[in-house]
């Protein structure tokens, strides 16, 4: 990373963990709950992008591990007291890392549209398992009534029940996130992702492993996405089948793509962008997703780079332009010599 970019990177984390102790109207409650499930549909996306953006791995069934997870929350935190808050987080993201595994053992044999609809009906048949089985919560979902206690030695080491320390833990998260994916993406298995990305055959002739590489990206992806389930279940109480839904995995494709593919500033950046619009949009009409949608249209015809390239692009203007022509004076100078060439004497 170039230091350019870890300065902004820095700049732009410290800023946000600001969040709760500005005045008001920033630092309001509702600013601050509104400010962690940003960071949760942040790592959401980030988790994404992993698959689409740097594998070409184009899943409509993604929120299937992020449901999951979610889940696995509400069905093993205690009824009357806090759950220990390292198992399940360990369990969340473990039942995510798994179905993630299964899932795409099954699928990475198929490719193009074969295997977007192949994830898609996989993601719808977990949605259905959660709908339809009533230990589940049925439709109607389930509560979860305790916030869990993280402990070290017996000694709490954050309250998840105030809202700016769970903000500062979700902001934590998304840091982590970020860096496990920065090294995975720096390693021979980033670089094997990218390839097989841009030519897979390619890749498998060398001598790849190109199943496995896809599979390790798909679990990787899927144990993100886990976290952002985890996340999403402590922060709201409640959990329903729509977290599973190809609603939300197609949510989080508006976002990599409205923020940039292939980027994971763009995957943030596209997160923020869509819940705070989505948020905004909301208070105006009924229709919001009218709005959203030009939104989206608009920014990608202007903006194909996403809104994390175009903001790049801007900043650095003379990138990307075409080099000039040469002019008389700069261009080399012809060959006015009597003399012919050998060639020619040949000819002669």
């Amino acid at each position: 990373m170039k230091a350019s970019s870890l300065i902004a990177w820095i700049v732009a984390l410290a800023v946000l963990a600001l969040l709760p102790v500005l005045p008001e109207p920033i630092g309001t409650p509702f600013h601050v709950e509104l400010g962690t499930k940003v960071l949760i549909m942040a790592i959401f996306a980030v988790s994404l992008q992993l698959l689409v953006g740097y594998t070409g791995l184009v899943s409509l069934g993604h929120a299937a591990y992020f449901g999951a997870a979610a889940y696995a929350v509400a069905m093993l935190t205690p009824r009357y007291e806090a759950g220990n808050g390292w198992l399940l987080l360990l369990a969340a993201i473990g039942c995510a890392a798994l179905l993630a595994l299964l899932i795409g053992f099954l699928v990475m044999r198929t490719r193009g549209i074969y295997f977007i609809m192949v994830t898609l009906a996989f993601g719808q048949l977990v949605y259905f398992v959660f709908h339809d089985v009533e230990a589940f919560g049925g439709s109607d979902g389930t509560y979860i009534y305790n916030k869990p206690a993280f402990a070290v030695a017996g000694r709490g080491l954050v309250d998840l029940d105030q809202s700016s320390q769970f903000y500062w833990f979700t902001l934590a998260g998304l840091v982590l996130t970020l860096a496990v994916l920065g090294l995975v993406l720096r390693s021979r298995l980033g670089h094997a992702l990218v390839g097989i990305k841009h030519n897979e055959p390619r890749m498998r002739a060398a001598g790849y492993n190109t199943f496995a590489y896809k599979l390790a990206s798909f679990v990787i992806g899927g144990a993100l996405a886990g976290l952002a389930g985890f996340l999403y279940a402590t922060q709201h109480g409640y959990v329903n089948p729509e977290l599973v839904s190809w609603h939300q995995s197609g949510n989080a494709l508006l976002m990599i793509i409205l923020g940039g593919l292939g980027s994971l500033a763009g995957a943030v950046v596209g997160a923020f962008a869509f819940v705070l619009l989505a948020e905004w949009f909301q208070d105006l009409t009924k229709h919001w997703q009218l709005l959203m949608g030009g939104f989206i249209i608009l920014a990608v015809a202007w903006m194909p780079q996403g809104l994390a390239g175009g903001f790049a692009r801007l900043r650095m203007p003379h990138r990307g332009r075409p080099r000039p022509l040469a002019t008389p004076a700069t261009a080399a100078p012809a060959d006015t010599s009597p003399n012919p060439s050998p060639a020619t004497e040949q000819t002669t």
